[in-house]
């Protein structure tokens, strides 16, 4: 049974809920979150997390439309009739597994979908802020929809303590430790599997090496860069009125 439930103004629910707001639609503002995909985030007890509906459109969501879940995928709060997305599972059955992961995304970003697709063609870092998955993106070798327990943990199992997979011919999974993490994730994400197809029309690739991302690493301060992305792309969202500047707990 699903309840309308409002969270107090102040709450740390309420500040999740805007931050999954305003994260959905930047990244759909960029391009990045289209028709379908979905920002998830862990809530304090553990067990529940917020996520936007089947039918939600994700240029017009809000704080309120929120649902919360529990790790079965089961809608606990929400209007009445309304169902979660079909692959819920994908986030629960994460958040299951890995304790270290408070937010989720699921995306379809065409361009990287594409070096699932072709042979001898991953998914390297050739940007430095790929640093992040310089441990590897696996491949899920199953293409289909997430939408039972079981499919889901089958892809936590192929994402094991790694921060980002893919889907082959599908799309793609992201994991931070937080909404504001997960967002620039995305960002560098795309941005980095558009340098690799780019550096392949060009020539022979040469991609970051291990050392190479060491270096970068020693002086690259993640919290710092989160903050000061996360202030530019909120600002710039607040200034254009994608993202409603009382929002404080998304505000820059």
């Amino acid at each position: 049974m699903t309840i309308n439930q409002r969270s107090p103004s102040g709450s740390v629910e309420q500040k999740l809920r805007e931050e999954v707001a305003a994260c959905t639609l930047i990244l759909n503002s960029l391009g990045i979150l289209g028709y379908s995909g979905h920002v998830s985030a862990r809530l304090p007890d553990g067990q529940h997390l917020l996520i936007q509906s089947f039918d939600q459109s994700r240029a017009s969501l809000r704080p309120d439309d929120l649902l919360i879940c529990d790790l079965d995928g089961v809608v606990v709060a929400g209007p009445e009739g309304i169902r979660a997305p079909a692959e819920v599972y994908l986030h629960t059955e994460i958040l299951r597994a890995r304790q270290d992961v408070q937010a989720v995304a699921h995306f379809h970003d065409d361009l990287a979908t594409t070096f699932t697709i072709v042979k001898n063609r991953p998914l390297l870092p050739v940007k430095n802020h790929a640093i992040r998955w310089a441990s590897g993106i696996p491949v899920h070798p199953d293409p289909s929809h997430v939408s039972d327990a079981i499919l889901g943990r089958a892809l936590a199992e192929t994402l094991g303590q790694k921060q980002a997979l893919q889907i082959r011919a599908h799309g793609q999974v992201i994991v931070a430790e937080s909404v504001k993490h997960l967002l620039i994730d995305l960002i560098h994400f795309v941005e980095n599997a558009k340098a690799l197809y780019d550096a392949h029309m060009l020539g022979e690739v040469e991609p970051l090496t291990a050392g190479e991302l060491e270096d970068f690493g020693r002086t690259f301060n993640r919290d710092r860069h989160v903050h000061k992305l996360w202030k530019y792309y909120a600002g710039r969202a607040i200034d254009s009125g994608i993202v409603p500047a009382d929002w404080s707990y998304a505000a820059p």
